[in-house]
């Protein structure tokens, strides 16, 4: 046997791999996704308020609230977002987006 390892050119590896850019794309979206949830987290927290208080809040469950920090974003209802957003203060502005026009879809105050 001999005690040379073959190593493969980098450029050998990636053409027997190629990127499949549809598996990036949803990797990409669910950071994102990931990220938002962890701001509204990081909101929640800087106010001192636990997620059963909040869930009490909006009347719902705590594993929901933590379902949607965890990055549910995207399974979660607009109405509940509005609720978390609003629970803690905030406000939720929804625009509709068509090319280069926008329409804002939620009240304003």
């Amino acid at each position: 046997m001999s005690s040379k390892t073959k190593t493969a050119a980098w450029s050998d590896v990636r053409a027997k791999r190629p990127i499949e850019d549809d598996a990036v794309a949803e990797h990409v979206a669910r950071m994102a996704a990931e990220e938002r949830a962890y701001r509204l987290r990081e909101i929640r927290e800087e106010q001192g308020v636990t997620q059963k208080e909040l869930a009490d809040r909006m009347d719902i469950t705590q594993p929901t609230i933590s379902a949607l920090e965890a990055g549910d974003l995207d399974r979660s209802g607009l109405a509940t977002l509005k609720s978390y957003v609003e629970a803690l203060g905030g406000t939720v502005e929804v625009t509709a987006t068509f090319g280069n026009r926008k329409l804002l879809l939620s009240p304003q105050d």
